[in-house]
């Protein structure tokens, strides 16, 4: 193949990179210029077992293909007794907009199952029974809105998570949530070391193609034009 060409800033990256590292093999080395210079941030969707080239691209793949989050409305309820400015946990009855809160009520788990089995207003049937189904939410934003005092219930669009089911009052604290609390950050290393988790197609065609070894034989070769590489080439070399 055509040689590379290596930049002096990334050479720089790498020769420090190699001088703070105790050991590093060619391919480690290799790994590592591969991740400066195509800005590699590879991250693990532990719940799909399923590593992703970055967390753009996951967020991009689960948005298109509606993983990440639904659109859905709720039912707003003033209820001053049940939701206040401590209130950090509410559970809702999607039927009625009746709410409690985690600090207001000894079992607010208990309470809705218990409100949602016997709601007038519930016509979902499981297996003849009516169905226990609500909505939690931690999000602040969608807290306040039970706090606000309104002159009669309201209808207010909000997001749930396709991940846990959660309420958040808009897209964007999904993703947040999502970026926090549901992947795992890896290095290229342990990307090509693992053998527990599938590679998305695209990023694994990706790695197939740069460890091809004309294209590892390629980068020795645009180090070795650099005598700053020299001890490094010849312990890899023999």
């Amino acid at each position: 193949m055509a040689p590379i060409t290596i930049s002096a800033a990334l050479k720089k990256k790498i020769l420090s990179h190699l001088k703070k590292a105790r050991k590093v093999d060619l391919i480690s080395c290799y790994l590592f210029y591969l991740k400066e210079k195509f800005h590699l941030q590879p991250v693990l969707f532990p719940r799909q077992k399923k590593i992703y080239q970055s967390l753009e691209d996951l967020i991009s793949i689960l948005e298109k293909e509606k993983q990440l989050w639904r659109e859905t409305e709720i039912q707003i309820q003033y209820d001053e007794q049940n939701v206040n400015e401590f209130t950090k946990k509410i559970y809702i009855c999607p039927f009625t907009g009746k709410v409690f809160g985690d600090n207001t009520h000894p079992d607010p788990q208990d309470a809705i199952y218990d409100w949602v089995s016997k709601c007038p207003e519930n016509t979902e049937r499981v297996e003849g029974l009516r169905a226990k189904r609500f909505y939690v939410s931690e999000d602040p934003e969608v807290i306040k809105n039970y706090i606000q005092k309104e002159q009669a219930n309201v209808i207010k669009t909000v997001f749930s998570s396709a991940i846990t089911g959660k309420l958040f009052n808009s897209k964007e604290a999904v993703i947040e949530d999502f970026k926090k609390n549901h992947i795992k950050s890896m290095t290229l290393e342990e990307v090509q070391n693992q053998n527990r988790f599938e590679i998305e197609e695209h990023f694994l065609n990706f790695l197939q193609d740069h460890l091809k070894e004309d294209k590892v034989t390629a980068f020795v070769e645009a180090l070795a034009e650099d005598k700053a590489f020299a001890t490094y080439l010849k312990k890899w070399l023999g």
